[in-house]
């Protein structure tokens, strides 16, 4: 019988949630089967007091999202080598069950074509899963697992070769669309992404625009998306359809602001190495609901 995975886990904090942080790795600590090897990572902000055998880094800057996890990543060895599998989890989330590594070990062993699952988020005072939290577009039944074509950045697991084939965040990125980036290149590379409503993460209730850059960073992000990532036909199509649905949610005048020069900073600037999907993942894209257009 072949050992089990291995598997370690990814937090990054900028140190202004301990109890909620401690209350995370306790939920770690706690998981059946073998122990859960964790980093936590200070992006640029000094990490709280963590109990025994966890790793710390301090980034004497914060890296943003993706550059945070990519330290992480790293500390397991050279593209997280060290490990089969990484979670990712954030902050102030916890762990809802004490079977999510064991699941996650049991999901990766038996598919070896599975890159990436997508974990369900609950609030935990009422059980519910928000819309946006459910990586398709048919997100009415939260609690039907399937196959999807992106992941949710703070609560999911990653298989390490992942990183090994096609590398990982796209630090650039900061904020927003880094999981979409990175789902993109692995459905490219062949594996496959999937969502399941067992695996559960519980996290509070809250609304991606109360970070300050959201407008933004979504707008010059999703162009960066577009321009790194789609065949040139349809860099336009994607981008025209992105600003029909952000005009028809009739966002305030100072969001509108920022969303267009978010929009014209993706233009402008770099936005990494160019790399298409081949035209058989926009296929297998729309085979799986989520034609790369929207």
């Amino acid at each position: 019988m072949s050992a089990a995975l291995k598997v370690g886990a990814v937090v990054i904090t900028m140190g202004d949630r301990p109890d909620e942080l401690r209350a995370l790795l306790d939920s770690i600590a706690e998981q059946e089967g073998d122990r859960v090897e964790v980093v936590v990572v200070g992006n640029g902000a000094p990490v709280p007091d963590v109990p025994e055998g966890v790793r710390t880094v301090e980034l004497p800057e914060n890296l943003g999202i993706p550059g945070g996890r990519n330290v992480g990543i790293e500390a397991f060895g050279p593209g997280g080598r060290d490990v089969d599998v990484l979670l990712f989890l954030d902050d102030d989330g916890l762990l809802a069950h004490k079977d999510t590594a064991e699941l996650c070990r049991r999901a990766f062993e038996a598919d070896p074509g599975l890159g990436i699952v997508s974990f369900r988020i609950a609030d935990p005072d009422t059980g519910v899963t928000q819309r946006r939290h459910v990586p398709r577009l048919r997100a009415s039944d939260p609690m039907r697992s399937s196959r999807v074509t992106t992941f949710l950045g703070g609560a999911n697991a990653v298989r390490t070769k992942v990183f090994a084939q096609v590398g990982g965040l796209p630090d650039e990125f900061f904020y927003a669309h880094e999981e979409t980036d990175l789902a993109w290149r692995a459905l490219d590379a062949g594996w496959t992404i999937d969502y399941r409503s067992d695996m559960v993460l519980h996290h509070p209730t809250t609304a991606p625009s109360r970070h300050a850059v959201y407008h933004r960073m979504v707008a010059r992000n999703r162009v960066w998306l577009a321009r790194r990532n789609l065949p040139a036909p349809l860099v336009p199509v994607y981008l025209g359809v992105w600003l029909l649905l952000t005009l028809a949610r009739r966002p305030s005048g100072a969001a509108l602001k920022a969303w267009f020069g978010g929009f014209r900073e993706g233009w402008t600037t770099s936005c990494g190495p160019r790399r298409p999907m081949k035209w058989r993942t926009v296929w297998r894209l729309t085979r799986l609901g989520r034609p790369p257009v929207i």
